[in-house]
């Protein structure tokens, strides 16, 4: 039998069950000796209970997506059985706890059932936190792992410095033999997992908000100011006991009104200055951008997008702020907007944002969502050294200096030092002072505008570019397209690729590539299509894929649609005779 080389296990059941946990540390295990592993975690807005999922990916080559289909399910509750019982492969497992709840229809002739009374077996260990141990036990011999693997974890975890260190180690080393044992009492094997290939580089394993502040710590922030909001608090946290040293600050605010106009006034002192939010709260941060534009101040947003509008979905994914992101304010204003679409290059995308900012002199943002904030995912270790930090051309001339002259950049002068003057949320003047005259307004809009020529020399990825259909797509979804697409060149699909975190400005180069495309596919999880829409704007054929479950996509999802829509334009040019 041909060794498997994928492994999807999913835990559901209610919030403060211990789902994510076991599922991070089934992830944190297979890591440790060499998987490529993903988890994604999805649960209601409240603060216990309600239902809740987490899942984990163990592969031998690097995961894209979560995965679609489910070799193991561990249902807490029966609810959770009733709700994710359908999406279970053919010969899947399904764990669940025989004192907890019976299962009367027998789960159906494809799912083979094992009952196991885990929180039981947990107590017995002398520890009842040892069941999720349990069930770790039995899903690893469902893939014949290795008993090593899962002990050295527990070893590695669980030895903190603390007196009752042993005593844990021992009762979880007692609970992984009971769940093994139960596992091979069942009968059932979902065959061997094909051994680890560890790669030839270092890797962590790190979620994606923790990777976002580390960038930007490598990006050299010098001042963070946030408000809790889910799915971006643990920003704020992470900033919180890392950011420190000399003209390092951070504080919590008592309101996004408060964080951007702090960080306003960070960045006109000459700080580089940053804060995170989600929807709502940057909804409340839009005239503040509006200020920070038409001031010229450099600052960093990160919006970690959630399902919307208004409260919306708070603890669900979504890609619906795009619009916002890039046009926050009235008037007219178009922000710089980088969109991660990988837990590694969020670390990037803080660093180059920072960088950004002080570039044009202006507020940028970066947009995450909640897909990417709490995926845990082992990447290869950034490397801060491959972007150089860039700071601000600082004035050092005399007094009278008209700040705000000239069509693009210019220097910016540091309170305290020459050439002062007034940062002005009113159009103004060379030196900052209010006007309204006509011809000011104009050249001070062809001023910011042209600013963004500036950051045109961005990166962009394009494969099979001499193929007439391409797929884009961005941000947490480049993932799952990814994976469609290779799908996609394994059977024979002419399509290209694009992609790009930096989604404004666009590249020209890019915009060039894609003008020249009889179709640009773009998925996003959002109803209006709004990349799609926006790329229409640069007389691009783009369509969108749309979905607003609040769930990423499904890899079979997008390879059984993009395939259809590049038949459909194939049937089509050939009745037009093109």
């Amino acid at each position: 039998m041909v060794a498997k080389r994928d492994f999807v296990v999913r835990f559901a059941g209610e919030g403060g069950q211990g789902m994510v946990t076991a599922s991070e540390a089934l992830a944190a295990a297979a890591a440790q000796v060499g998987y490529h592993v993903m988890t994604f975690v999805t649960f209601p807005s409240q603060i216990m209970g309600g239902p809740t999922w987490s899942q984990c990916r163990i592969s031998v080559t690097p995961a894209l997506s979560n995965g679609d289909e489910l070799d193991v399910l561990v249902a807490f509750n029966e609810e959770a059985y009733n709700v994710h019982k359908d999406e279970l492969r053919d010969g899947g497992i399904l764990i669940y706890d025989s004192e907890v709840f019976s299962i009367d229809d027998g789960g159906g002739d494809s799912i083979n059932l094992v009952a196991l009374p885990y929180q039981e077996l947990g107590k017995s260990t002398g520890n009842p936190r040892a069941a999720n141990m349990v069930i770790l036990g039995a899903v690893a011999e469902f893939v014949n792992w290795p008993d090593k693997y899962l002990s050295d974890f527990n070893i590695k975890r669980f030895t903190r410095g603390r007196p009752n260190d042993a005593e844990v180690v021992s009762a979880n080393e007692m609970g992984l033999q009971l769940g093994k044992q139960a596992a091979t009492d069942s009968g059932f094997s979902l065959g061997e997992l094909a051994v680890p290939n560890p790669p030839d580089y270092e890797q962590i394993l790190i979620k994606g908000n923790d990777s976002l502040s580390t960038g930007a710590i490598a990006g050299e922030v010098e001042l963070f100011v946030g408000y809790p909001i889910s799915p971006a608090t643990t920003i704020l946290t992470f900033m919180e006991e890392h950011l420190k040293g000399e003209g390092k600050f951070v504080y919590q605010s008592s309101s996004e009104i408060e964080s951007i106009t702090a960080i306003s006034g960070g960045g006109f002192a000459g700080k580089r200055s940053m804060t995170s939010t989600a929807g709502p709260g940057f909804s409340l941060m839009s005239e503040g951008l509006g200020m920070a534009w038409m001031m010229e101040i450099p600052i960093v947003v990160v919006d970690a997008q959630r399902g919307g509008p208004a409260t919306g979905l708070p603890t669900k994914t979504e890609q619906s702020d795009l619009y916002m992101a890039m046009h926050p304010a009235h008037g007219d204003a178009q922000l710089p907007v980088i969109a991660p679409g990988t837990v590694e290059e969020c670390f990037y995308a803080a660093m180059h944002a920072l960088n950004w900012a002080e570039r044009y002199q202006g507020p940028v943002v970066v947009l995450s969502d909640h897909m990417l904030t709490e995926r845990t995912q082992n990447i290869r270790k950034p490397d801060p050294n491959l972007i150089p930090i860039e700071r601000r051309e600082v004035y050092t001339g005399s007094n009278g200096y008209q700040r705000y002259d000239g069509s693009s950049v210019s220097p910016m002068p540091i309170p305290g030092g020459p050439g002062a003057y007034v940062a002005n949320a009113s159009e103004h003047d060379g030196i900052g002072d209010t006007t309204h005259l006509p011809q000011r307004h104009v050249d001070g809009t062809d001023r910011r505008f042209n600013k963004l020529k500036t950051l045109e020399d961005s990166l962009y990825e394009s494969r099979n570019t001499q193929h007439n259909i391409a797929v884009m797509p961005w941000g947490g979804q480049k993932g799952p397209t990814h994976e469609a697409y290779e799908s996609l060149m394994e059977k024979g699909v002419d399509i290209a690729w694009y992609y790009t975190m930096f989604l404004s400005p666009l590249n020209p180069k890019l915009i060039k590539e894609l003008q020249n495309k009889d179709l640009v596919i773009v998925p996003e999880l959002n109803y209006l299509g709004q990349f799609a829409s926006i790329l229409r704007q640069h007389r691009i054929n783009a369509v969108a894929i749309t979905q607003y479950t609040g769930l990423p996509f499904k890899v079979q999802r997008l390879v059984s649609e993009i395939t259809n829509m590049v038949e459909q334009h194939a049937s089509e040019s050939t009745k037009a005779g093109v």
